[in-house]
């Protein structure tokens, strides 16, 4: 039985790094929504060619998740962020938790928020920027998380999200190694 875990929040909340550590103490693989972003856009080029870049990474995303589903793995966890006031955002978390339970696997979705002054500091964080490297253009990247909160809701209402295993955390004045603790304790990982 197969176990994903969804890690959710704005850019640079600290979903990566969390995934690091929730990695190391479950034993579950991370692939981070970069990882595959980044694969494509060698082929294509981000700014010109956004809606192929989406649509293939898209494809080679939910055939991992089908395929990891089916197996024998432990699982994974994934991050991405989640606009809530998206109705295609939401229906692709729920796209991914259908495939993890309709193959008899476990999904588990956790959010994380932060103040905007921790993001914005980790957003230009060593581990951030040696990971992503499209995230190296330190102007560009603090003008698009600074874009998301101003055009986006990127956290959801009390009691929004339905998911029968799900965690918010408030992770400003917590380590990631700490809010990896927590997540593996809540779901018992």
């Amino acid at each position: 039985m197969a176990k994903f875990v969804l890690i959710s929040g704005g850019q640079a909340v600290g979903k990566m790094t969390v995934g690091q550590e929730l990695e190391k103490i479950t034993g579950l693989t991370l692939i981070h929504n970069h990882e595959t972003l980044d694969l494509v856009s060698k082929f294509f080029d981000f700014d010109n060619h956004i809606e192929k870049l989406r649509e293939i990474s898209d494809k080679f995303r939910f055939t991992l998740f089908e395929e990891v589903a089916k197996s024998d793995l432990d699982g994974m966890i994934f991050t991405m962020v989640v606009f809530y006031d998206s109705k295609d955002d939401m229906d692709y978390v729920d796209r991914i938790r259908k495939i993890f339970e309709d193959n008899g696997g476990e999904f588990y979705y956790v959010e994380l928020e932060a103040s905007l002054e921790a993001k914005l500091e980790r957003n230009k964080s060593e581990n951030r920027l040696k990971h992503k490297p499209s995230k190296r253009d330190l102007e560009f990247s603090k003008k698009d998380l600074l874009k998301a909160v101003s055009e986006h809701r990127i956290n959801s209402y009390e009691g929004e999200v339905k998911y029968k295993n799900y965690i918010k955390i408030d992770n400003t004045n917590i380590s990631a190694k700490d809010t990896a603790k927590m997540i593996k304790e809540k779901f018992n990982l």
